[in-house]
């Protein structure tokens, strides 16, 4: 019973929140959607239990879908635990829970100075990569020229130019953005070794 107040609160505020951002008031959404704006208040405040038959002229009303008003606000969805992936040289952390909603995928990544950065290292896709170093210094080789992104520093680059990021003068590590071209080149599985562009 608890957990059922617990989503009714939830979808309340969300309702609020949804109406405020519209610049409407109470009688303005209870014009649309045919509920009294007394109705609608305890509904907002969590102090009526909301029925199907409300939140789907609701939903309606305020240009949204019912599974976006009753989403689970469960701590699974916000709260994620990466887990470490090595492949030689390289160990991958995925922050995101797969690809997020504008299609990329966020990944801490720790070099060692022993992963080749030499020309037949280098790799070539569709798409941008984007780093910042967390620590230590990366060695971005970007076709002809060699560039040192230190510690606080960001990189962003074409990979359609031959790339490879590898640490300098000791461990390096990154947090990077890799979009949906990218995935196949940087993330585990996609290949071996050479993991990281």
């Amino acid at each position: 019973m608890e957990q059922e107040l617990r989503m009714d609160r939830l979808v309340g505020q969300r309702i609020r929140a949804m109406r405020v951002a519209r610049g409407w008031t109470l009688d303005a959404l209870s014009s649309r959607c045919h509920i009294s704006p007394s109705n609608l208040s305890r509904i907002e405040t969590g102090d009526r239990r909301i029925a199907l038959d409300q939140l789907v002229p609701i939903a309606k009303a305020l240009g949204t879908t019912l599974d976006a008003l009753i989403h689970s606000d469960d701590d699974e969805d916000v709260i994620i635990r990466p887990h470490a992936t090595a492949a030689g040289a390289v160990t991958i952390w995925l922050l995101s829970n797969g690809r997020t909603g504008n299609g990329v995928t966020v990944a801490k990544m720790r070099i060692t100075p022993e992963r080749p950065t030499g020309p037949e290292d280098m790799v070539v896709h569709p798409g941008r990569d984007w780093f910042t170093v967390l620590s230590g210094t990366a060695r971005l080789r970007l076709g002809d020229r060699v560039l040192l992104v230190h510690e606080g520093d960001a990189a962003e680059f074409s990979t359609m130019t031959p790339h490879v990021i590898g640490a300098h003068d000791g461990p390096v590590e990154i947090l990077t953005i890799i979009d949906h071209e990218g995935e196949r080149s940087h993330l585990p599985g996609a290949r071996d070794a050479t993991l990281v562009s």
